[in-house]
């Protein structure tokens, strides 16, 4: 598999947000959580698209045949799709964007929650074996690297078998993260210890702690009924990821 057929492949399942224009625009890629592309993230999609950015809601599930009842069962419980298989996708979609006419794919912007932030993490710390552990033969971290000025992590999972930690990234773009401290399902100790991890590397890293919210506080249909939405958190949250993307423009 290359990285130009997998990217055709996740495209047809994944919804594309453009501001008003031919573009080129710069290009936000929104990576879901362990049970799929959820209407939520279509709002910050739309808060990309009012910061100039073109935005991709990325499907992981659909491209491999996956339902959301198989996320649930097999996804969420870490049976299968780890995030470090699934950071294919972001090669994926960087190689499909230099097809796009109206994406610049020099300027792209990767936000992840829950496990789309461990997808995005595990991609950067993968290194220079990206293309063995991912499966994408063509697989280049250099143009991960090169082109991704900046990432938002919200809740990103970091625990067992999530590489960050452990291995650090090697270098990488500014990191935005948000952590909530009722966090039920990935807590805030393992992500943070990430994030500490990046630091020390001498990574840019903004940090918000949230800590009274839980995990999917932002996500009004949220699967998990220990999850507390919060339409506040939820606003904040896309401001704070608008002022992401100007610091990046």
């Amino acid at each position: 598999m290359n990285s130009a057929d997998w990217g055709i492949e996740v495209a047809k399942h994944s919804r594309v947000f453009k501001p008003a224009g031919l573009g080129p625009f710069p290009v936000a890629l929104i990576f879901h959580g362990c049970g799929g592309k959820t209407p939520f993230l279509e709002d910050y999609a739309r808060t990309a698209v009012a910061a100039g950015w073109a935005a991709v809601v990325v499907d992981s599930l659909k491209p491999r045949g996956m339902s959301s009842l198989d996320a649930k069962l097999f996804v969420c419980t870490g049976v299968a799709l780890h995030g470090l298989k699934r950071s294919a996708d972001i090669f994926a979609m960087l190689a499909w964007l230099e097809s796009q006419g109206w994406a610049d794919a020099s300027r792209v912007f990767l936000a992840g929650w829950s496990h789309g932030g461990w997808t995005i993490m595990d991609g950067y710390a993968v290194g220079a074996n990206a293309a063995r552990a991912t499966g994408v033969a063509d697989a280049d971290p250099g143009k991960l690297r090169a082109r991704v000025k900046g990432a938002l992590l919200v809740y990103p999972y970091a625990g067992s078998p999530s590489l960050t930690s452990a291995r650090g990234w090697g270098g990488g773009p500014p990191i935005w993260s948000v952590l909530a401290g009722k966090d039920q399902v990935v807590g805030h100790k393992l992500p943070a210890k990430a994030l500490d991890r990046l630091d020390r590397d001498g990574l840019k890293v903004d940090r918000v702690f949230y800590a009274d919210a839980t995990h999917a506080f932002d996500d009004n249909k949220a699967n998990d009924p220990r999850a507390r939405y919060r339409p506040d958190l939820l606003s904040a949250v896309q401001t704070y990821f608008a002022g992401a993307l100007k610091a990046c423009g």
